[in-house]
């Protein structure tokens, strides 16, 4: 099943029930208000919304209205726990081969992970709101799962029990903040402001075969002012899968419903030419991605990051060939919605400088 959240005026939004074609959706008034409750109780409420779902699909549902993506918040507007991992090791390969890094050992069998803001995340069509054009604004797809709860220490096949739901992600990210905030020792903080959902969350059914083995082996289409700029395979690239990536978590301490977990930037290799050139036919996920493998072969980066007035799509289309979680469409805003440069913040300005464009992030 397909479910969103409608804006009401609440922080939580209405839970609607969306039709397999994007095209209808029904509330669950009277099964739920919210998400989260369906994923405290999933075994009661899930079943109670499949039975909706199937209804809605059928055409026997007396209350159907057209689906507006315009109106969704994200599935999950606030949510427990927002973990994004770093599970396409391509992408770190490239970050680290334009700074002449070595891949530690430990990064091909222990994952990359940080814990991201939770208690704003945005709707599929909500602007992204930043204070400069100077940070380094930058988009990054990627897969999302949402789980009920998964005790501490749990495996990774026992961890893959406990998904509920997929979404798509758009994790943005100020490149030109990230050194320095990396140089602390702590983390990323201000460099991550909020990330934005797919308008729809679905069910692992309706992913069918192309759900193998934890991973969603379906193409991720980045499409950046109208152009397409990546189509990156999702699945067999992707180095640590969902079941690991949870029970990475589920190490030291349990996992609650409602917590959601994300695969980090999707991210595929590049191909050798005949002339012995690489070229990398699937595109990127991300600008930095793209900056990386312009310094590799130009020796320095020519592609600049996104600018007020910028547009970023980012869609899955399903084996049926039709769109499976519905599209991120955002734009890139200053404050109070003015499209145009804001003043330049002196921080981002010395943390670009620091290292060149700050491409340095691995996750």
């Amino acid at each position: 099943m397909k479910l969103a959240t409608y804006k009401d005026g609440s922080r939580d939004g209405q839970l609607v029930v969306v039709s397999r074609d994007l095209s209808l959706a029904h509330y669950a008034t009277g099964i739920a208000a919210r998400l989260q409750q369906v994923l405290d109780d999933w075994s009661f409420l899930s079943p109670q919304l499949q039975d909706l779902y199937a209804a809605l699909n059928q055409g026997r549902t007396r209350h159907a209205f057209p689906f507006d993506p315009q109106q969704c918040m994200a599935p999950l507007p606030r949510a427990y726990q927002w973990a994004d991992g770093s599970a396409y090791i391509n992408h770190v390969e490239l970050v680290r081969k334009a700074r002449n890094a070595e891949v530690p050992q430990s990064f091909y069998t222990d994952p990359l992970m940080y814990q991201g803001g939770s208690d704003d995340l945005q709707g599929p069509c909500d602007p992204i709101v930043v204070p400069s054009e100077a940070m380094g604004i930058d988009f990054e797809a990627e897969i999302t799962v949402i789980t009920g709860d998964v005790k501490m220490g749990a495996t990774p096949e026992q961890a893959l029990d406990g998904i509920r739901l997929v979404m798509l992600a758009n994790d943005v990210s100020l490149r030109n903040l990230i050194p320095a905030e990396l140089a602390k020792g702590f983390g990323f903080f201000q460099s991550k402001p909020a990330t934005a959902f797919s308008p729809v969350a679905v069910t692992l059914d309706e992913i069918g075969e192309a759900w193998q083995a934890g991973r969603v082996h379906l193409a991720l289409q980045s499409t950046w002012n109208g152009r397409k700029v990546g189509m990156c395979d999702a699945g067999p690239e992707m180095t640590f899968h969902f079941g690991e990536l949870i029970a990475h978590i589920a190490k030291t301490r349990n996992v609650r419903a409602g917590s959601i977990v994300g695969s980090g930037t999707v991210s595929n290799k590049g191909v050798e030419r005949k002339d012995g050139h690489m070229e990398w036919p699937k595109g990127y996920s991300c600008i930095a991605e793209k900056r990386c493998i312009e310094t590799i072969l130009d020796g320095q980066p020519s592609t600049e990051f996104m600018k007020f007035g910028d547009t970023i799509r980012i869609e899955m289309k399903g084996l049926d060939g039709r769109s499976l979680f519905g599209a991120i469409d955002q734009e890139v805003v200053a404050p109070g919605g003015r499209a145009k440069l804001a003043p330049q913040d002196p921080a981002a300005s010395d943390a670009g400088a620091a290292e060149s464009g700050a491409d340095a992030q691995d996750a």
